[in-house]
């Protein structure tokens, strides 16, 4: 693992792990919504590649997008006044949510316009378990790159505008995995950091065990595959006790391998764009952008912007090279 000096002494090295990270997520996110598409897998059985799809980005990324646009405007330091106003420029003076957003986020909006303000925002709040706070956390885990515990300090504030409980340690969890990642923590210590911000006797954490012990028992993605989705099913909706920890079994289970992760977590089914994207962002912001192909960068880096419009306008690679400078200049 490196210290977070040796890598900030690194320019390019940054550069490259939060362009991994953001266009991991980004890629991971639009072949896990091709990999759950039954029209796709009639076709193709399995998603290996984007193929002649129109395939785009969902809110996982969209979201991550908001969330780097928050950083960017307090210069790494977020604030809940810097989350509210860039909530309130890219969503409720545009219009709102458009599709595809999950059923939190939509209920935090609504809170908002009603004048009700984290943490009430995310506590009096629809399905405020599930995994759309963790799913646009990564952000946070650029900027606090070889510091899992403020990394996961800071997500509190981003998670609690629309998720509470088991939803917001499951941004705790991500960012400071992210974190971790990007310092090249190994497979054990990338989880440890995200194992470290569980709360105890809660669902996510009994979860996280059974994910665990189904490794264990497993000793590959193989064998754990079924198990994976049988004993950590929840009806009707996925909810952060489900896709967290199948994200950090499968994550385990592959190593940190990209290729791997790729593989197994955008054919996951489910929730499979939000599991692709969390392990796109981990392998990203370990091995830095060189390890997605190019094709793939130019095929994701610009978001369709069919749940959050302004993203239609954004780059990605743009704003993970201001994600970078933020993490370079605050040293």
């Amino acid at each position: 693992m490196l210290t977070r000096n040796e890598l900030l002494s690194n320019t390019e090295l940054c550069i490259k792990k939060s362009k991994g990270c953001m266009i991991g997520l980004a890629v991971g996110d639009a072949l896990g919504d091709l990999g759950r598409d039954n029209a796709m897998r009639n076709t193709y059985g399995i998603i290996t590649d984007f193929f002649d799809s129109l395939a785009g980005s969902t809110d996982d990324t969209e979201f991550a997008l908001l969330s780097a646009k928050a950083l960017i405007k307090s210069n790494g330091e977020l604030s809940m006044k810097a989350l509210y106003e860039t909530w309130e420029e890219y969503i409720l003076v545009e219009g709102g949510i458009l599709k595809r957003g999950g059923r939190p986020l939509y209920g935090a909006v609504a809170n908002l316009k009603r004048g009700i303000m984290p943490p009430l925002s995310g506590l009096d709040n629809v399905m405020n378990n599930d995994d759309g706070a963790a799913m646009r956390i990564s952000p946070i885990g650029i900027v606090n790159a070889g510091n899992p515990d403020k990394a996961a300090e800071m997500a509190i504030i981003d998670a609690q505008m629309s998720h509470a409980e088991d939803g917001i340690t499951a941004a705790k969890m991500v960012a400071a995995s992210v974190a971790a990642a990007m310092v090249n923590g190994t497979t054990e210590e990338v989880i440890e950091a995200g194992l470290r911000q569980l709360k105890k006797d809660t669902w996510l954490e009994r979860a996280m065990k059974t994910a665990m012990t189904i490794c264990n028992e497993s000793g590959c993605i193989e064998d754990a595959w079924e198990k994976l989705h049988t004993q950590l099913w929840t009806p009707i909706h996925s909810v952060a006790a489900e896709a967290i920890p199948q994200i950090y079994a499968i994550y385990r289970l592959v190593d940190g391998d990209f290729a791997k992760s790729t593989f197994w977590g955008t054919n996951f089914g489910r929730d499979a764009d939000t599991i692709g994207a969390v392990l796109g962002a981990l392998c990203g912001a370990h091995y830095g952008i060189d390890i997605i192909p190019e094709q793939w960068v130019e095929r994701v880096r610009r978001p369709s912007g069919v749940c959050l419009q302004f993203t239609k306008n954004e780059d990605i690679i743009r704003i993970s090279e201001q994600l970078a400078d933020i993490l370079i200049n605050n040293k």
